[in-house]
């Protein structure tokens, strides 16, 4: 799953429960970087539920996402 939990990224304690309960692997992405914004956009609910986290690189991040997901079925 590819997710961009935009403001529910800092708060949406029903989504990490979904992806919890889904037990499908997850990426989760960010247009921005969040780790050169305001410091309330630094803290995930979710991170800890996905296999990796890409930000900052706009649309790029869902292309990287899927090629990850690509290389990881194929065992690349």
């Amino acid at each position: 799953m590819i997710i961009n939990a935009g403001a529910l990224t800092h708060y949406g304690l029903s989504l990490a429960d979904a992806i919890a309960d889904s037990k499908t692997p997850a990426i989760e992405i960010h247009l921005s970087n969040v780790h050169s914004r305001e410091e309330f956009r630094r803290k995930s609910v979710i991170a800890h539920l996905c296999i990796g986290q890409i930000a900052g690189f706009g649309a790029n991040g869902y292309l990287m996402a899927l090629n990850l997901f690509s290389n990881l079925k194929t065992g690349k």
